[in-house]
């Protein structure tokens, strides 16, 4: 391990136990599959990774997130919510992860306070400042540290530490909750969630791994990895339109640009 990482993952481990305990964010991805391992290894059950399920993700990322705590073998509880009943989240604002975070952020407290531990923690690192994140200020309003930001991680550091550690989500495709899917305004429900997700689980079971299926009334607009759009567009053209038709879309589009986190706030750019 090179010297600099060994040093940020010694200071990590400095963080978490001065802590003397934590709950986690979990969702089973790259970032906190990590913070989780690291917090396992120097909190022991005092490292408590919740993970939250609710109609805005996809059954699969649950399961996963299962299996992966099952391998690092911490405390994991999971919290079912029932998002879109959360006050002002279906109307869909440019606010909405603020929005949702403010009532995640509550419920993670909660189980702190009943786990008798003095800190709530996510995965946030030192990639996440540059794009639009109001969930991020709506954790640092409830005083929700991101330990890995604190100790200058950055993912491409998270993903070669995790590789080190053997942690199977090392090259793990980054992933959002399903509203991310949906242009602001647009009103949310939970038969166009499922809408979305069986179109990606379509194509996941295609083995497409980097892909987004972005709504847009009867378009499916499709933001896919480098390494994948050109065995859309032509080896599998005819069974991806299949297949995404087949969940409910009248219209299947392939975004020239492909994949990009924050897709959606790009419309924010030009209106501002």
């Amino acid at each position: 391990m090179e010297t600099a990482l060994a040093e940020k993952r010694e200071h990590l481990k400095r963080v978490l136990k001065e802590m003397e305990g934590c709950v986690i964010g979990f969702s089973g991805g790259v970032d906190s599959t990590l913070l989780f391992a690291v917090a396992r290894e120097v909190l022991g059950d005092r490292a408590i990774a919740v993970t939250i399920t609710s109609e805005i993700h996809p059954e699969w990322e649950l399961a996963e997130a299962r299996e992966v705590a099952r391998l690092i073998g911490g405390q994991h509880r999971v919290l079912q919510a029932k998002a879109l009943e959360i006050p002002g989240l279906a109307e869909n604002p440019e606010n909405r992860c603020y929005v949702c975070k403010k009532v995640i952020a509550g419920e993670l407290w909660k189980i702190a306070r009943e786990e008798g531990v003095s800190y709530v923690v996510d995965g946030g690192n030192v990639d996440d400042r540059g794009d639009y994140r109001p969930g991020q200020q709506a954790a640092r309003e409830a005083g929700i540290r991101s330990p890995l930001d604190e100790t200058g991680f950055t993912k491409d550091e998270i993903r070669e530490l995790s590789q080190i550690m053997a942690l199977p989500t090392w090259n793990k495709p980054s992933y959002a909750c399903l509203i991310s899917r949906f242009p602001y305004g647009v009103y949310l429900t939970p038969e166009k969630m499922r809408k979305v997700a069986r179109a990606e689980d379509f194509l996941r079971e295609m083995g497409l791994r980097t892909v987004r299926v972005r709504y847009h009334g009867e378009v499916a607009r499709l933001e896919l990895g480098a390494e994948e759009y050109e065995r859309v567009a032509h080896e599998l053209r005819e069974e991806v339109v299949k297949k995404v038709k087949e969940a409910g879309f009248a219209y299947v589009a392939l975004d020239l640009q492909g994949y990009r986190t924050g897709a959606m706030n790009e419309v924010l750019a030009i209106s501002s």
